[in-house]
């Protein structure tokens, strides 16, 4: 049986652990696992259980909505696979990795397809019997090309959109569209780099940390909600195909970090951040 997330946010008060576990225990249902977070700047209190057990869905909710207070944000999802697409251009290591770890049941999500602008990763695609897409965006007009993505995209019904080093730029109505369902991977370099080549950016500067940022794609180009990051050290006697391969190697490692913890129920978006619950 798969277990059931229940997230609830609100003002912080008294007695919310207390009056949200006792309607849980009134339905007859076992706490897996409960954590809870106030952020005290805003004193606002966010709080992830896990439970099983069998229940009536409106009724919980019901009961819950008249035993908490009215400004309470109330939402149920469970830890069952997601459905999932992912986004390529050219790059092939973001998309090799998942697909690796697809074949070996480590993604906790089924991949139905692969879309690219380009046809280059159609053969390592196939390698893993999934489908792959092309729609070229050459001779197209942007909104041309959107538009068929969203018409391929729509017939999947996907509850996730993962860009794998997806270089093209999504607009605002594609974004509202799927609202914190797309998650994107770029590199994160101190100082940071813009552009085409960062890798050969932040070689010609010299720089000592090479890291990347897995986030939540917004209106806001690479701002929306962070979900993982991680760096790593170089020096001086990197070059920059050396580089270049540190940069996919801790690309592919965030990337994989944050579709875990997403894909197991463990990220509450508030706001422009994220809360990230063990």
């Amino acid at each position: 049986m798969s277990s059931n997330i229940l997230w609830i946010h609100c003002l912080d008060r008294a007695g919310l652990i207390y009056k949200i576990t006792d309607v849980i225990y009134r339905h007859n249902l076992n706490i897996v696992n409960n954590a809870e977070f106030v952020e005290r700047e805003t004193d606002h209190f966010f709080m992830r259980t896990e439970f099983s057990g069998k229940f009536n869905k409106e009724e919980f909710l019901q009961d819950l909505s008249h035993s908490l207070p009215e400004d309470v944000s109330i939402k149920l999802s469970d830890k069952g696979k997601k459905d999932i697409i992912i986004l390529v251009t050219k790059e092939h290591h973001c998309l090799g990795d998942l697909l690796l770890r697809h074949a070996f049941n480590e993604l906790h999500a089924t991949i139905l397809c692969v879309i690219g602008n380009y046809p280059l990763l159609e053969e390592l695609t196939a390698k893993f019997n999934i489908p792959f897409h092309c729609i070229n965006h050459e001779n197209k007009s942007r909104e041309t090309h959107e538009e068929q993505l969203f018409e391929l995209v729509g017939k999947y019904n996907a509850e996730f959109i993962v860009l794998a080093k997806y270089m093209r730029i999504l607009s605002p109505g594609f974004v509202k569209h799927f609202s914190n369902r797309i998650i994107n991977i770029h590199h994160s370099f101190l100082p940071a780099f813009i552009g085409a080549n960062p890798y050969a950016q932040a070689y010609e500067r010299g720089v000592k940390i090479i890291g990347a940022t897995a986030h939540f794609v917004n209106n806001n180009l690479d701002e929306g909600p962070i979900i993982s990051q991680s760096v790593i050290p170089i020096n001086h006697s990197h070059s920059k195909i050396e580089m270049t391969q540190a940069g996919r190697e801790v690309e592919k490692i965030v990337l994989a970090n944050a579709l875990s913890l997403v894909f197991n129920e463990q990220v509450f978006i508030y706001g422009n951040k994220t809360i990230i619950f063990d």
